[in-house]
């Protein structure tokens, strides 16, 4: 009689304790599910204007990153605005037989690639620099060509279109000259 006695008691505290490991689980189910629920999601137009607050925080870096008329850069000769900035196209190439080529993987998603975009268009490209933009979603085959696995990287070609040198993140024209060899 004991005996069992002992082992009902035992039966006992293993159902209570499987009792109060069920109500912990469905506490935590309830709670995730309310909290899942409650967040609400973004719709398009907030994304779009966070994207543009990005793009904004972009220029006003640009902004703060552009040299003054002071700096010895701006006064050089070469950083007067006579080279190029155009779309890729693989005749361009032939240009790095007496002048520097630069191939830019833009991705019109890409905000920082947006904001060089701006920069290059609006401040110009020295003489002897060709800066080609080739489209990072599209052009599948030359960034398997260069490895480029990100957007806005720089690759400097020679006319063969061999690598000479690859980097990303230039914010402005006088990082890419910088990187030129």
């Amino acid at each position: 009689m004991e005996y069992n006695s002992k082992l009902f008691n035992m039966e006992k505290k293993n159902s209570l304790v499987i009792l109060m490991l069920v109500a912990i689980i469905i506490i935590a189910t309830v709670v995730l599910v309310v909290l899942y629920f409650s967040i609400e999601p973004k719709t398009g137009e907030e994304m779009i204007k966070d994207n543009q607050e990005d793009v904004g925080q972009n220029d006003e870096m640009i902004e703060e990153n552009k040299m003054t008329e002071d700096d010895s850069v701006m006064e050089d000769e070469t950083m007067k605005s006579s080279g190029t900035y155009s779309d890729y196209d693989s005749s361009k190439l032939a240009l790095a037989d007496s002048e520097k080529v630069v191939l830019f993987f833009h991705a019109s998603w890409c905000p920082t690639c947006r904001t060089l975009d701006s920069s290059l268009k609006n401040s110009g490209v020295p003489a002897g620099v060709n800066i080609l933009k080739v489209d990072y979603d599209s052009s599948t085959d030359l960034r398997q060509k260069y490895g480029v696995t990100y957007q806005h990287t720089l690759v400097q070609v020679d006319s063969n279109g061999d690598l000479i040198n690859k980097w990303t993140g230039s914010p402005d024209i006088n990082s890419i000259v910088a990187n030129i060899q």
